[in-house]
Formats: C-alpha cells, sequence, structure tokens
C-alpha cells in the first residue's frame, strides 16, 4: 500500500467523523425539541399547537409575506423556518386575541423567532418595501 493512499485513507476517515459529527448535532437538537417540558407538551407540540389553532387567521397576502420572510433561508431548511416562525406569529396572534394575521404580527413574530444575525436583512428587506420599522426597534434591539 503506497504512503498516498494511506493518507487519503486517513483524510476520509476525518471527514466522516466529521460529517457524522454534524449530522449527530442536528438529530440531537431535534431530539430535544421533541422531549417534553414540564407541562407534558414538548416544543414542536406547541408550535403545531399554534399553527393548527390560528390556520384560519391567515390572508393569502399573511402568507405570502411570510414566504418572502424566509427566502433567504436554505431550501432544505426553509420548511422547518417556515413552521416554527409561523407558530411564534400564531402564539403571539392567540395571546393578543387577533382577528388576522397581520403584518404588523408577522414582523413581531419573525423578530422574535429568528437569530439576531438575520435582523439585519429583514431591516434591509423592510426597506426595500419601504415599510416602517421603527415600531419594531425595541424588539431588534433586544
Amino acid at each position: 500500500m503506497s504512503i498516498w493512499f494511506s493518507w487519503f485513507i486517513m483524510f476520509w476517515m476525518f471527514v466522516l467523523l466529521g460529517l457524522v459529527a454534524i449530522g449527530g448535532y442536528f438529530m440531537f437538537r431535534k431530539f430535544l425539541k421533541s422531549m417534553p417540558k414540564a407541562d407534558g407538551k414538548s416544543d414542536l407540540d406547541w408550535q403545531d399547537y399554534y399553527i393548527d389553532q390560528t390556520r384560519t387567521l391567515w390572508t393569502e397576502e399573511g402568507l405570502a409575506f411570510l414566504n418572502e420572510l424566509v427566502e433567504p433561508v436554505p431550501q432544505l431548511f426553509r420548511d422547518v423556518a417556515r413552521r416554527s416562525i409561523a407558530a411564534k406569529i400564531g402564539e403571539l396572534a392567540l395571546h393578543e386575541k387577533a382577528d388576522q394575521i397581520t403584518q404588523d404580527l408577522i414582523i413581531k413574530g419573525y423578530i422574535i423567532a429568528t437569530p439576531k444575525r438575520d435582523h439585519k436583512w429583514l431591516i434591509s428587506h423592510l426597506q426595500e418595501k419601504q415599510i416602517d420599522y421603527s415600531a419594531y426597534e425595541k424588539l431588534l434591539k433586544a
């Protein structure tokens, strides 16, 4: 066996170990989300609950706006991101006893449900659509 083949095998061993570790990390995160909390429901159960309770409150414009907001998320993760953001928006709508999911609720839910690094893109998108975001400054800085 030549020396270059040995190095090639070693390289692939580290690559595969890295890929398994990355996959395990994401699987463990999903496992933690599926674990029941003190109230007996998991985070995923609560997500489904909020989505089901507010399904009739969504309008076509609201769904289109939500789809615009999750557009920069890679296609592989876009459905998961859309569900988690929609669940947070639904939670806000239920707490505010809203009759309809408005653009205001969608923006608030997006800000709360996404990490701070995504807020720069949201601000630029809102500026591009000429939507005043000054009412959300407090949420953006929190």
